[in-house]
């Protein structure tokens, strides 16, 4: 979060939006009605996932992350249907956020417990409510390439809430204007993803054997494929042979994505 000479050059030398000629603002507006039209029958939650990124995109957030958050554990809770993880973080970095538990520490799950509206990153970052180890987290994820962002509260009349953060490569505030843009897609993207679990076309839950979920155990502790074959007494193939078994069966593209899903779907637990 703490800007270098060459990352300020390079925030302040980026296009966005609001740079652009008044054609190009006006594209990106249509682009936006245009992402309420493509969701508005859309039957899958994948589909729109897919549908907010494209549009996110457009707004220079490469980086998108949606749960809900429970009132009991206070942590981002997984999202149990779909079966897909709803975000796409750097792989990387969603293997250190596994590893250091940063799902349970992160500073702004604690701003959105206390605010309602949009929160910008760098606003958290300076907030006299973070701790010096709540700022490493944000330094470490700028690390990785996820620099900053804004994180949306989406409470509920239930009383639940989920939380939806947009994530851009460079280190640059937001425009206000982005922002409401954002907020209206969050809110869009929530609203649409409970009319689709409410319509019973979720993928169901895989079923996982005891030997995958041991072996997704170790990954999701950070353990390697060897680590992993001398702790269970079993070869590394077989290790290997397990955990793309438990890749397979959750439409997970990496280990530690599918570690992650293991976690949502309640399946081990750290």
């Amino acid at each position: 979060m703490i800007r270098s000479s060459a990352c300020q050059q390079q925030a302040d030398t980026h296009p966005t939006l609001w740079d652009e000629p008044w054609s190009s603002k006006l594209h990106h507006v249509l682009g936006h009605d245009r992402f309420l039209d493509q969701t508005h029958t859309v039957a899958r939650s994948k589909q729109l996932f897919e549908h907010l990124s494209a549009f996110a995109l457009n707004l220079g957030c490469t980086w998108i992350a949606y749960g809900p958050l429970t009132t009991e554990r206070k942590v981002l809770q997984p999202v149990r249907r779909p079966s897909f993880e709803i975000l796409n973080y750097p792989d990387e970095w969603q293997k250190r956020c596994l590893e250091m538990g940063y799902d349970r520490k992160a500073p702004i799950i604690k701003e959105s417990r206390m605010r309602s509206g949009p929160i910008q990153w760098r606003e958290a970052y300076v907030s006299s409510s973070t701790t010096p180890n709540e700022r490493r987290i944000f330094d470490e994820a700028a690390s990785f390439g996820v620099r900053s962002g804004i994180t949306i509260p989406l409470r509920s009349a239930a009383g639940s809430f989920a939380i939806m953060s947009f994530a851009q490569q460079i280190e640059r505030e937001f425009h206000h204007r982005a922002i409401a843009y954002l907020q209206l897609a969050a809110i869009h993207f929530h609203l649409r993803l409970a009319n689709v679990g409410s319509s019973n076309v979720m993928e169901k839950v895989p079923e996982l054997s005891q030997r995958e979920k041991e072996c997704i155990l170790w990954v999701a502790r950070g353990k390697s494929s060897w680590d992993i074959g001398i702790i269970m007494s079993i070869s590394e193939n077989t290790v290997n042979f397990h955990i793309k078994n438990v890749m397979r069966k959750l439409d997970a593209a990496s280990r530690t994505v599918a570690a992650i899903k293991a976690l949502n779907f309640g399946f081990i637990e750290l």
